[in-house]
């Protein structure tokens, strides 16, 4: 139940309602728009809820919903119920289009998963399609709503037989009009017309005599007259008697079709409800998307726990005014505290706050979702009783405050422990002071009622009252009293000023007047309203300072967890530079040694001195062991140890140089086919094929190469063998690249994805691509309104691997779906 009758209008439902009526596609939905009514019956509140809410997530996320053809066949079917009678063509072209539209809708939410859509899915599932009917209607008219030819044989005679007779009619009347030319009765340039649908000859009034037939009409200046010939006359007749057999048989057809689809009437019937309902369906999304609307979690129980919560008229009004920003409303009704009493400055946003509540309230339970954000939850009332506004009548004897006494009878009469009393300015009206005592004490009695309610006023009692009794707390529209402007900010649990002295003051009024008023009103009322303004701005300051420090501690967190990711990449890296020294470090002890016991081996093939062999034995000893010492030093020192060892190579280098020259000239004395030998640039191994001009032909596996002799050295057959096994010997994989490129997939599904998860799933399928070296990818995100497919691209735009992107081929999903190229 809800009080006044003209409730809706006074919370602006009306226009909510407006607003619906003007996004529906039929009349249908217009009807269901008109019949909303409030419900206090849960169940039916939360199936309403879920069924429009999922019909917001059709807008938003899915493509191509039918939306075309949603006409009213009602009056139709019920007229051809009647045996004899038959539709209209027109009516039945509607009744085709309907029913395409709904099997169209059938076959959409058949075609998704079954838990994606319940509650819609539960609704089509008593909707019945009958085959029979649409191909009934097929075999009769075309696609552009007229009959066809071929209908019924008799039919398609019967237009045959008429074309034959036009074409017989046209050719007479251009033969009798060459004949006219010919004998001057009508002018060269004289052109067959049509009047009363039959050709005739224009003609001078002066010559019709000259030409027989019927005169149709003449012209305006009545120098002209319209002859139909009457040789052509009976051809015209018997065109004219096939038109009405032709209607007649039409009629025919229709009449037959209505008789063999009247079993299916009912069922039709049902189809054009399940109609009507999605279009109401839609409309209610269409503006809960608008709103931003959610359903906040529903109780069976009176209450009021609302995050963010905005008036819906107000957020359109304001969309249109640059610079405005409505500020959202936090509420909270409980057990605890079922009353709240908001006071604060004039137009400080007290009446807002009230019809905020009471029109969320009022769409939730007529089953529209309401803009409030995630974490809301809502209770549902018995009744919704509102005293906003000025009932005076001058007709009825009814003054303000006697239309306020009205209204709070009714309130104490009909309030239960399931009512929610919206009540604006409480108490005014009336002498302050017996009008604050009246007021107090219907607070009172309201209160032992249980009632739920939101209040508004400016009498001091009462915010004294709201304070000691149980049930009942202050609230208030928050002030800036250094800049005096109003904040439109709702804080619970303190009551507000009225400012009432400094607005004046700043209006302008007298400093005398002021002090005088001050006066009057007593140091008790002046103090009380100071320290309320004191509180305010107390509150004000630290709630200033807990959002600094909140908002430091935000950032003290974000730098930990940042400084915390970065030495982890360090402690990681620290890893990787240590084992990649020690590997390079390993790699030079062996390849030092490999030169070392090469210079010994040539030393011994040249019989050098066993002196020179000690010598050289003893410093690859103790390089060997310096290198072994070096590679496994505590991991603070590592990078120094590592470029003393780096330095230590360096020297041991030149030594060797200074050997090899002598001993790679004995070599190429003694090089022949088949030596084994190795080139020293690169350290590859093989086998010489052919020495010509100071040029060998190197074998290497199944490779052949010509290097300078210069550039080679002798090996052994074992040396040989195992470069060859060494250089075969396939590289370790790497398990975790391996394994990305085997789970790799180049698309991602992203529809019904929140902006800043869709981005971190983009940016994560562009890291896996540039692991596995993929440079096509395509990103699936839908067409909706676009909001979506822009937010993907404006971030590909700042990757600088993206070599471009682009729409993906009409065929293959046109704009729903972004084709991304890499640039490696």
């Amino acid at each position: 139940m809800v009080y006044p009758e003209n409730f809706e209008s006074k919370i602006g439902f009306d226009r909510i309602r407006d607003l619906l009526r003007e996004r529906c596609l039929s009349r249908m939905g217009t009807e269901k728009v008109e019949a909303i009514r409030f419900s206090n019956n849960a169940d039916k509140i939360k199936e309403v809820l879920s069924a429009t809410y999922e019909f917001q997530q059709v807008l938003r996320f899915e493509e191509n919903f039918p939306s075309d053809n949603f006409f009213n066949i009602s009056d139709c079917l019920n007229k051809i119920r009647v045996e004899g009678t038959f539709p209209e063509v027109r009516e039945l072209f509607d009744l085709k289009r309907s029913l395409e539209t709904i099997k169209a809708i059938l076959s959409f939410f058949r075609a998704r998963d079954e838990t994606r859509y319940p509650i819609l899915r539960k609704l089509c599932g008593s909707v019945k399609t009958y085959p029979y009917v649409l191909d009934s209607i097929d075999r009769i008219i075309d696609r552009h709503g007229a009959i066809k030819d071929n209908a019924s044989p008799r039919l398609k005679e019967i237009r045959s037989e008429i074309i034959s007779r036009n074409i017989q009619a046209s050719k007479r009347l251009n033969a009798i009009l060459r004949q006219a030319q010919a004998e001057g009765i009508v002018d060269a340039d004289t052109v067959p017309s049509v009047r009363n649908g039959r050709g005739v000859i224009p003609v001078s009034v002066f010559g019709k005599r000259r030409l027989k037939g019927l005169i149709h009409d003449q012209s305006s200046s009545g120098k002209t007259v319209f002859i139909e010939p009457e040789e052509i006359v009976e051809i015209n007749n018997d065109i004219v008697e096939l038109e009405y057999e032709e209607k007649r048989e039409i009629v025919k057809i229709l009449t037959l079709f209505a008789d063999n689809i009247r079993p299916y009437i009912d069922d039709l019937l049902g189809s054009n409800i399940f109609l009507g309902e999605i279009d109401f369906l839609r409309v209610k999304a269409l503006l809960g998307n608008r709103f931003g609307s959610i359903i906040p979690a529903t109780r069976d129980e009176p209450f009021i726990k609302w995050r963010q919560a905005v008036h819906p008229l107000l957020s359109l009004a304001f969309e249109s005014i640059p610079g405005r920003k409505l500020v959202p409303l936090d509420i909270e009704l409980n057990e605890g505290n079922r009353i709240l009493l908001i006071s604060g400055p004039n137009a400080g946003g007290k009446s807002v706050c009230l019809k905020t509540v009471g029109l969320l309230q009022y769409m939730l339970q007529c089953g529209l979702t309401i803009p409030v954000s995630e974490g809301s939850e809502a209770g549902i009332f018995d009744s919704i009783l509102i005293d906003i506004g000025d009932e005076q009548s001058i007709e009825n004897d009814l003054s303000t405050y006697s239309s306020h006494l009205i209204n709070m009878k009714h309130f104490l009469k009909h309030g239960t422990e399931k009512s929610l009393i919206l009540i604006d300015e409480f108490g005014t009206g009336t002498e302050p002071m017996l009008g604050g005592a009246l007021a107090e004490a219907i607070l009172g009695e309201l209160n032992r009622k249980k009632v739920f309610g939101v209040l508004t006023t400016h009498y001091t009692n009462l915010k004294h009252f709201a304070s000691l009794a149980g049930g009942i707390i202050n609230g208030a529209m928050a002030f800036d009293n250094h800049l005096m402007q109003p904040l439109f900010q709702l804080n619970i649990g303190r009551p507000g000023s009225s400012f009432a002295f400094e607005i004046a003051r700043k209006i302008g009024l007298p400093g005398e007047i002021l002090d005088e008023a001050s006066d009057k009103a007593g140091v008790k009322n002046i103090d009380y309203d100071r320290h309320l303004k004191d509180i305010a701005r107390d509150k004000r300051y630290w709630e200033t300072k807990r959002q600094k420090i909140r908002h430091h501690e935000k950032r003290l967190e974000e730098l930990i967890e940042e400084y915390e990711r970065e030495l982890s990449g360090a402690r990681s890296l620290r890893k990787e530079i240590i084992a990649k020294a020690r590997d390079e470090a390993e790699s030079l002890l062996k390849e030092s040694n490999r030169v070392i016991e090469n210079t010994i081996r040539e030393i011994r093939e040249s019989q050098a001195e066993r002196e020179r062999t000690k010598e050289v034995r003893r410093q690859l000893g103790e390089y060997k062991e310096t290198v072994i010492q070096e590679v496994n030093p505590v991991e603070s020192e590592q990078e120094k140890k590592i470029s003393i060892l780096t330095q230590r190579a360096i020297k041991i280098r030149p030594a060797r140089s200074k050997e090899k020259p002598k001993v790679q000239k004995d070599d190429q004395k003694q090089l022949k086919k088949g030596d084994a030998v190795r080139m020293t640039d690169t350290m590859a191994a093989g086998e010489v094929i052919e020495i010509k001009d100071k040029m060998a032909t190197i074998e290497s596996g199944s490779y052949r190469f010509r290097v300078s002799v210069d550039k080679i050295e002798k090996i052994s057959r074992q040396e040989l063998q195992k470069s060859i096994r060494i250089q075969a010997k396939p590289q370790e994989a790497d398990p975790v690249l391996s394994g990305r490129k085997l789970s790799f997939r180049p698309e991602i599904d992203i529809r019904g994805v929140r902006g800043e998860e869709a981005i971190r799933q983009v940016r994560e399928l562009i890291d896996d691509a540039i692991m596995v070296q993929h440079s096509n990818l395509r990103i699936l995100h839908g067409k909706g309104n676009g909001i979506l497919r822009e937010l993907v691209r404006q971030y590909l735009a700042t990757v600088d691997v993206v070599r471009s992107f682009r729409d993906e081929h009409v065929d293959m999903g046109g704009s729903g779906i972004t084709v991304v190229e890499m640039d490696f």
